[in-house]
């Protein structure tokens, strides 16, 4: 079974604890897990993977968050090919105080890692949310799992649950045992 690279740029702590949760629910024996700051040292060790979940906050008007811009500049330049590579994504932002791009750091690892040539997987469903707009909002559903810790608490735990159900099949090919409330 192939391991899963679980790569995440955190400034306040709130993406770690996201990639923490996923790394438990997936299983700790099935990912390795990586801090871009203190354990990335170049693009390369993205491709060692085919299964990737990849969390990025959302800074400023809507921007990655500082761990992630050397990377992906480096592979703008560079352009490794991520085909045959399986990307799912998942970010913090706060859907009140930045509610006009809410999340928007998710729709620029998108199109970077889908213009690699990844497959994109993990879209999240947007109902349940309150925000103005996002770009990360494709066909009525974002391109990953958005978590707002400052305003939504309360249902992170259960967004969590039900996204690495829908990604179990995908990234583990076996069916969880676990019930998820729609």
């Amino acid at each position: 079974m192939a391991k899963i690279g679980i790569f995440y740029g955190s400034t306040s702590g709130v993406t770690e604890e996201i990639a923490t949760a996923l790394r438990e629910k997936f299983g700790a024996e099935l990912c390795d897990i990586y801090s871009m700051e203190e354990d990335f040292d170049e693009y390369s060790q993205l491709l060692n993977y085919d299964y990737l979940l990849l969390g990025c906050s959302t800074w400023g008007a809507g921007e990655v968050q500082n761990d992630w811009r050397e990377p992906l500049f480096e592979m703008d330049l560079e352009k490794p090919d991520f085909t045959g590579k399986t990307i799912a994504l998942f970010g913090a932002g706060d859907q009140v105080s930045h509610g006009k791009h809410f999340v928007g750091a998710l729709e620029i690892m998108y199109k970077h890692f889908q213009k690699l040539g990844a497959t994109m997987v993990g879209d999240f469903p947007i109902e349940g949310y309150s925000f103005e707009h996002s770009p990360a909002v494709h066909d009525g559903r974002f391109v990953g799992l958005p978590i707002d810790e400052v305003n939504q608490s309360d249902e992170t735990e259960e967004r969590i649950t039900k996204w690495v159900e829908a990604l179990r099949p995908i990234f583990v090919g076996t069916e969880s045992n676990v019930l998820v409330s729609a």
